[in-house]
């Protein structure tokens, strides 16, 4: 058998500092050979990103690390610090989450993509350029020879993305490991990003390890599967296998917790409680406070289950076990009047530049969106970053001022109110806000977080005071307890959980979601979607729910509008536009979701979009998506299609050749 590139062998990771030692990483083992692509999931907080750290030997003096790692036969844990650094520049490639924090703003691109190289004496300088734009060709970034003087600002986040795997690839390693590559990345541009990275793996023959949660990426990438919870590797084996028959409870609930474009409408499953806090570990098996087999079970209480492929005391019976969720119900469809109306929406903003600030250009944020929704439905609105869903819906909640356009709430115009009226109006209409960490006051606590709309618009005694706030918390499923807690003593799902009590305060008709569930994990974010239908259902609220995840707006939204660089190219019923999409951006986004099936992999159904959304400041002419559409002809460049019904569909549509055949 060849020796792996990676060999790990009872890898334990220990913090240490004023409090009690802490524990991340718990006696974990694994291999990777060269050419083997091994993906590590699991909640936040489970070790992934520590035992990539300590991998590479790049955790800090407080961590105390016990067992054995050998890297290219080199022992990490008793090397020195020049040993390491060596290591670190000819057998290792690092692919981190955020290209933006990865690259140095101040330093052009072409630079830092080979300054490794330059300081290993593998390159001599004078090659650096050539050599730059030569790597940032492999991985499909256009114009490369221009774009190695370029800034990191003046690369989109998927070319930032792409130049960061250039980097981890420019000294040919031997193990690259790639930590939540595309979680922030829009469905196309993750598309995109993937291909590259398995392209050049096949080509370098190099060893990966991918840590994410996303297990629809695991699903088309991966050749095996390490799944982490609370520092412990808890099952292991192939990837074809572990999606078809999980043994360990905790695998099969988040494979249950993932939304799917092609599963029913069925709630989605979800795991209780929250991941536990590694320093609070429970005796037995740590995954027993959520587990729906260890609860009642006194030997996962008192002993730690043993790892043979599964560290469970119960394997195989985890899919016989789990509840299966119901089908939700959906109120029926209003007739009458829509409670909000949007007509020929229009946001632009001035480009000033010079001394004098003097006006240069325009930003076409928004052009021409109109849409309605009715009460107690849900608007799905979609698309890439960039394409102006936030600028809608902050336009529509008053946010932001329009240039021009109708927006009427209830019947009533809303469109240039005194601030006093707009006061009066948001009772009704509220926002819930992408980021929960930076959408909470951190200085007040949970409770007066959500008391202060009631206490902006006097309203906090007339609707019941503290007693009616509590009665918020019950109603997002937060413990009352917990009122008196800061935000920073709560998990991520259980500030979104805040911020949807806080909109919920003023007892509004119309929410504005705006990525409500981008920044979670799978399991939680099944417990928000859910949460959100269940208000729904019992309030009878409306929803425009903006995301770029297609995955998640099939799961809660009646109708979805597609959106493309400011307008909307593609409105209908959820049905019909998931399997009938007409626009060719609409199947394109469509078929770059990824499956959670390894079976699928490789199938021909996605469709890679070339380049990126253009600027809103300089539109292309005729159909804006003309130049990345694969059905473009010399119409499309020049003529502006008319967003306008189909003929035998009940969909809208801004396409000269519209596709007709299902996917």
């Amino acid at each position: 058998m060849a020796v792996p590139v990676v060999s790990v062998r009872g890898l334990e990771v220990t913090f240490v500092g004023a409090g009690r030692p802490l524990t991340a990483v718990r006696g974990i083992s694994f291999d990777v050979a060269a050419g083997e692509v091994l993906g590590i999931v699991g909640e936040s907080g489970s070790g992934k990103s520590v035992t990539s750290l300590a991998l590479t030997g790049l955790l800090g003096p407080n961590a105390r690390v016990r067992g054995q790692i050998s890297l290219a036969g080199i022992d990490v844990i008793a090397a020195d610090a020049e040993t390491l650094r060596l290591m670190r520049g000819r057998d290792v490639g690092m692919v981190f989450q955020d290209p933006a924090t990865t690259l140095n703003p101040v330093f052009p691109v072409g630079r830092q993509i080979t300054e490794g190289q330059i300081a290993h004496g593998t390159l001599r300088p004078e090659r650096a350029p050539a050599r730059a734009a030569a790597l940032l060709r492999e991985v499909d970034v256009p114009d490369p020879a221009a774009r190695i003087s370029q800034f990191p600002h003046q690369f989109s986040g998927g070319m930032r993305q792409r130049a960061v795997i250039a980097m981890a690839m420019a000294g040919h390693p031997r193990l690259i490991i790639a930590d939540e590559p595309t979680t922030a990345l829009d469905v196309t541009v993750q598309a995109q990003v993937l291909a590259v990275l398995a392209r050049r793996q096949r080509e370098t023959k190099a060893a990966v390890i991918l840590i994410t949660h996303d297990l629809g990426v695991i699903a088309e990438v991966a050749d095996r599967v390490a799944v982490m919870y609370a520092g412990r590797i808890v099952e292991t084996g192939p990837v074809a296998e572990i999606f078809r028959a999980p043994r360990h409870p905790y695998t099969a609930a988040l494979l249950r917790s993932l939304p799917r474009i092609d599963a029913d409408e069925a709630r989605l499953s979800t795991i209780p409680g929250q991941p536990p806090h590694l320093g609070r570990l429970a005796g037995g098996c740590s995954f027993r406070p959520r587990c729906p087999l260890g609860q009642a079970r006194d030997i996962c209480a008192s002993d730690p289950p043993e790892h043979d492929g599964v560290a469970c005391h119960f394997p195989g019976e985890a899919l016989a076990t789990l509840p299966r969720p119901a089908p939700s119900k959906k109120p029926e469809a209003q007739t009458g009047s829509p409670l909000l109306e949007v007509a020929d929406l229009r946001v632009e903003f001035p480009i000033r530049t010079g001394l004098l600030r003097r006006q240069s250009g325009t930003v076409r944020a928004v052009s021409g969106v109109s849409l309605s929704v009715w009460p107690g439905e849900t608007l799905g609105l979609v698309g890439e970053s960039g394409c102006g869903k936030t600028t809608t819906g902050r336009a529509i909640m008053g946010l932001i001022r329009p240039t021009s356009g109708s927006i009427r709430f209830a019947g009533q115009e809303i469109g240039g109110l005194p601030r006093g009226a707009m006061r009066r109006l948001r009772r009704d209409m509220q926002y819930v806000f992408q980021d929960p960490y930076s959408s909470l006051n951190p200085i007040r606590t949970a409770g007066e977080i959500v008391a202060e709309p009631l206490r902006i618009h006097g309203l906090h005694a007339e609707m019941g005071g503290d007693a009616y706030v509590a009665g918020l918390f019950d109603r997002v499923g937060l413990p009352r307890a917990t009122m008196s807690r800061f935000p920073r003593e709560f998990s991520g799902g259980q500030r979104q959980r805040i911020g949807i009590a806080r909109a919920l305060a003023l007892q509004p008709k119309l929410l504005i979601l705006d990525e409500p569930v981008a920044a979670l994990d799978v399991s939680i974010q099944a417990q928000i979607v859910n949460l959100l239908k269940d208000l729904q259902r019992e309030l009878g609220l409306a929803y425009i729910f903006i995301a770029h995840d297609l995955a998640v707006v099939h799961h809660i939204a009646d109708r979805v509008a597609v959106m493309y660089l400011g307008r909307i190219v593609e409105e209908s019923d959820k049905a019909t536009l998931y399997a009938r999409p007409l626009h060719p951006y609409t199947r394109s986004l469509l078929s770059a979701v990824p499956l959670p099936d390894p079976a699928a992999r490789g199938g021909g159904r996605r469709i890679i979009l070339e380049g990126d959304i253009p600027s809103p400041a300089r539109p292309p002419s005729g159909c804006a998506f003309h130049p990345r559409c694969f059905r473009a002809s010399p119409l499309c460049a020049t003529d502006v299609p008319a967003f306008a019904a189909h003929a035998t569909l009940p969909s809208l549509v801004a396409c000269h050749h519209p596709m007709e055949a299902a996917p």
